[in-house]
């Protein structure tokens, strides 16, 4: 049998090691990430998540943030409704983290920012694009332009470039990011002397849009704007062209994806949408990302969640190290002061209202290709 003294001896070493641990763990700097990793948007998030990653291991090898380490606990909403709030429940409570970055959709990260704002946990939306996100709370932030610049860059895209008087939009109605996007769209098409002739509407996850595509043929438009996500607007394009409409096909930053020319195919040329980043831009920053993530992801090529993700995680650290603090006002209001920040993304200036004033990015597809067509500025 051990001595008393011993085992007071081994008592007080397993205290001393379970504090040391303790005190290791708690020296992190905690950030929540939540995402799309998995469902019918899972290119959403994998991309915004290896933008993550990759900015967390290049601020933990330069030594981190205010002497401490990063650690993002990232969760996967599965593309599903209502996961998003959960899983921002746990990141709050549970993991205590000192602030959240996510998501790319507006519809989920619309479930997350009156948690955020209720716990006054500052969160960084990545590509959610619509106005409302932002109008939740003073501690609600994003990366990305919002909405009505997008639909009002669209608009006139229409009228100049395509020549369009007479267009159809096909709309997701079960989309917050999608109902707002055509919403502005119409407002700025309209009063530059255009006409939406037909106003056609699905629902997420719908595969069949024969009978609405079927009405915009009979209406003889100029072109359709699709404002959704990637996977029904490729098969949007793809059933279109077997109705023999051959029209350009347009949208906004939903079609940011690798998989949309993988199901949409040759259907796709002549179609033209919106979104945050090329990596044909030459600017040094930009340049720099895209070859760093190239090296990381065996070569991958990042796409605009990818840099959106990246300048989030680098945009917090960025307030943490000028305000001095990784929580309260003083975090939140370095956050609302971010100012020409140059990053993946480009330049990102945070206004009044927490939202991104940035130039919009227009691809082409050709010939079975993706192709920056121009840049347009706020």
């Amino acid at each position: 049998m051990k001595s008393l003294p011993r085992l007071r001896h081994l008592a007080t070493l397993a205290a001393a090691s379970l504090l040391s641990l303790t005190a290791r763990a708690a020296d992190t700097i905690k950030v929540g990430e939540f995402a799309c990793l998995t469902g019918k948007d899972a290119t959403f998030g994998q991309s915004q998540h290896k933008g993550i990653l990759l900015a967390l291991e290049e601020l933990n090898a330069a030594g981190g943030v205010l002497g401490r380490k990063l650690e993002v606990i990232s969760e996967d909403n599965q593309s599903k409704s209502g996961e998003s709030a959960t899983v921002a429940k746990k990141l709050l409570s549970r993991d205590k983290v000192i602030a959240i970055l996510g998501e790319v959709t507006s519809g989920r990260t619309l479930e997350v920012a009156p948690l955020a704002q209720s716990a006054k946990i500052p969160l960084i939306a990545s590509g959610a694009t619509n106005p409302a996100v932002t109008q939740k709370g003073d501690y609600v932030f994003r990366v990305c332009f919002i909405d009505d610049f997008q639909g009002t860059v669209m608009a006139k895209f229409a009228l100049t470039d395509l020549k369009a008087k007479k267009v159809a939009t096909l709309t997701s109605v079960s989309s917050a990011y999608s109902v707002g996007l055509a919403k502005y769209f119409k407002e700025t098409f309209v009063a530059g002397g255009g006409t939406v002739v037909a106003e056609q509407k699905f629902s997420e996850g719908d595969k069949d849009f024969r009978a609405q595509l079927t009405a915009i043929k009979a209406a003889n438009v100029d072109a359709i704007f699709i404002p959704g996500y990637y996977t029904e607007a490729a098969l949007v394009a793809r059933q279109a062209r077997s109705l023999g409409l051959t029209m350009p096909l347009f949208g906004g930053d939903g079609w940011e994806s690798e998989k949309l020319l993988e199901i949409g195919g040759e259907a796709l040329n002549g179609s033209y949408y919106s979104t945050h980043f090329t990596p044909e831009n030459k600017e040094p920053a930009v340049a720099t990302f895209v070859k760093k993530f190239k090296a990381r992801w065996k070569n991958e090529t990042p796409d605009a969640y990818a840099a959106l993700g990246y300048d989030a995680l680098y945009i917090l650290v960025d307030a943490i190290k000028r305000s001095g603090v990784t929580a309260g006002p003083k975090l939140r209001d370095a956050i609302a002061a971010t100012r020409n920040f140059s990053g993946a993304s480009g330049i990102t200036t945070l206004d009044k209202d927490r939202n991104a004033s940035k130039p919009a990015t227009i691809i082409a597809v050709k010939g079975g290709k993706l192709q920056f067509h121009k840049t347009v500025a706020p």
